[in-house]
């Protein structure tokens, strides 16, 4: 498929472009960079990333901008899975096909890992490489701190954190994972909107684009978790059924988890329409998330 070719073009250039932004293992502080490139650089599917450049191409955005914002993004996301594999939140020891950061270089150098890359993050949308103009680069950190903290991925990480306080029913999680996993998916089409001088309506139709692509994104990986082939997915699975931990597919079941994912892929396929041909790709990104085996 024309998306697979594209998905793996743009996760070897953000690769290409974290390997240069992420200072060399040098130092008496060598080992928390390569603490850090052992997370950054491993074989991910960089989404998110592709997100951002796809998105931006709708709107014939500088692609240095792009690439630069979607690098920052991808610092993020690493980050967070990062700390979420520690001990104290999910205590995992694979990720992306190798060992946890913690698993790999000991707690300490995890935490200071995640917190040198989340910093990384906002250095380069600070830099004036990301973009001329430094209200385009205020809004794209403004939007990039909302996306990732107190009210977003890390407010659902610490909803996650708290079942055993307040057991998780469907709007519960709904809410959870739209902050967890969806908060960095939109900001990834936002982030190109803001750069490509995107229309209000343009940002309207990749809103809903976004926040049901997200919620579908992360049923299809609750449906991995409880039925995936560890081997191929590169992680840990039944996690949370070794947990004890509501998800979709235990409050739904595989049918009916499987049968919501239809549902909101064919509305992120509906708010697509605005963009006309030029969104082919990202039609073909809602089946790969319909289908996904990793």
């Amino acid at each position: 498929m024309e998306f697979e070719k594209r998905l793996t073009e743009i996760a070897d250039r953000v690769t290409v472009a974290l390997d240069q932004l992420i200072p060399a293992a040098q130092g008496p502080e060598a080992d928390l960079l390569r603490a850090m490139r052992h997370a950054a650089l491993a074989n991910g599917k960089r989404m998110r990333p592709f997100y951002v450049i796809e998105t931006g191409a709708l709107f014939d955005a500088d692609e240095k901008a792009l690439l630069r914002t979607a690098a920052a993004l991808e610092c993020v996301h690493t980050y967070s899975l990062v700390h979420d594999d520690l001990p104290c939140m999910d205590d995992d020891d694979l990720r992306r096909g190798q060992p946890t950061v913690h698993k790999a270089f000991g707690e300490a150098a995890a935490v200071l890992a995640g917190d040198a890359l989340l910093t990384l993050a906002f250095k380069i949308l600070a830099n004036d490489e990301t973009h001329p103009d430094p209200a385009v680069r205020l809004r794209l950190i403004e939007r990039l701190a909302d996306a990732s903290g107190a009210r977003g991925m890390v407010g659902g990480q610490m909803i996650d954190m708290l079942e055993d306080e307040s057991p998780r029913d469907l709007n519960t999680i709904t809410r959870m994972q739209r902050m967890k996993t969806g908060a960095l998916i939109s900001y990834s089409v936002e982030a190109a909107a803001i750069i490509g001088d995107a229309s209000a309506n343009a940002r309207h139709a990749l809103a809903g684009f976004a926040q049901d692509l997200g919620l579908a994104y992360q049923i299809a990986d609750d449906l991995l978790d409880a039925t995936g082939d560890q081997t191929v997915v590169g992680k840990t699975l039944r996690s949370d059924e070794a947990a004890g931990k509501a998800n979709f597919v235990t409050i739904l079941g595989v049918d009916g988890a499987r049968e919501r994912v239809r549902l909101l892929a064919a509305q992120a396929k509906q708010h697509l329409a605005f963009f006309h041909e030029r969104a082919h790709i990202l039609l073909q990104s809602v089946d790969y998330v319909l289908d996904r085996t990793r």
